[in-house]
């Protein structure tokens, strides 16, 4: 082998020694591994040499593992088409509010008529009423900027510059909420695990007075803070009519 190398390498005069060296070293690293690759067994050659080429070719394994799946692509395209049907219904506030008022209806019947899930109905009406009062407060809360300056705040006097009320929040969000609560709750009705048995007059009463004590620290709230939940629209100023012509020129 040594020969070998001899009769491999570049002369002397025509490249210099460390050079002749390196390409030395090279050339018995490459006969080493050839070697090696002759001993090694056929079976762990061709795994080598797979996860080789899946290593070295990025396009195939982005090809393989970065294409998505169907039940993504599926789940994905589903999510677009019902985030576009909501976009759509965003102007139609009254139909909106109708079709919910009518989903509640429903499921007040089918309660009625089954005579149970009343823990169910129980939860529900404690979510919209947490929905409810965070739709009538601000988004800002006025008791937390009473010492601080900074920031836009609400108006208290008359003649003070218009700023509508910006909710906690909004109506859209509200009504998709308070939608999405009364579909859960009547595929709720569905299932035995969720009919708990319970004394259904008690939960009316505790859930009267409930709403009675949070509406009333609401209305308080109100009144100290000086402001109405709901927006009239800006003041318009029309100025004098001018009786007189104007004059062609």
């Amino acid at each position: 082998m040594e020969g070998a190398l001899v009769h491999l390498s570049v002369p002397v005069h025509q490249k210099p020694v460390s050079w002749r060296r390196d390409q030395e070293t090279d050339l018995a690293l490459c006969l080493l591994l050839h070697l090696r690759k002759d001993l090694t067994p056929a079976p762990q050659r061709a795994g080598r040499g797979k996860c080789y080429r899946m290593s070295e070719g990025d396009s195939v394994g982005e090809s393989v593992h970065g294409k998505p799946s169907v039940v993504y692509r599926f789940f994905t395209r589903l999510g677009q088409i019902y985030q576009s049907w909501l976009d759509k219904s965003t102007p139609y506030t009254a139909v909106r509010w109708v079709v919910t008022l009518g989903l509640s209806f429903v499921y007040m019947i089918r309660v009625y008529l089954l005579q149970g899930w009343y823990i169910v109905t129980y939860a529900l009406g404690i979510y919209h009423l947490n929905l409810f009062i965070a739709f009538l407060s601000p988004k800002v809360d006025p008791s937390l900027m009473e010492d601080s300056d900074d920031g836009p705040s609400l108006p208290t006097k008359q003649n003070e510059e218009f700023r509508p009320f910006i909710r906690r929040l909004p109506e859209f969000k509200f009504w998709h909420a308070a939608t999405k609560g009364i579909l859960v709750a009547m595929v709720c009705t569905f299932f035995d695990a969720f009919n708990v048995p319970v004394f259904w007059p008690i939960l009316v009463m505790y859930f009267i007075m409930l709403f009675c004590i949070t509406m009333k620290r609401q209305i308080k709230h109100m009144i100290k803070y000086r402001y109405i939940p709901f927006t009239h629209g800006k003041r318009r100023y029309r100025g004098k009519e001018d009786a007189g012509k104007a004059f062609a020129s």
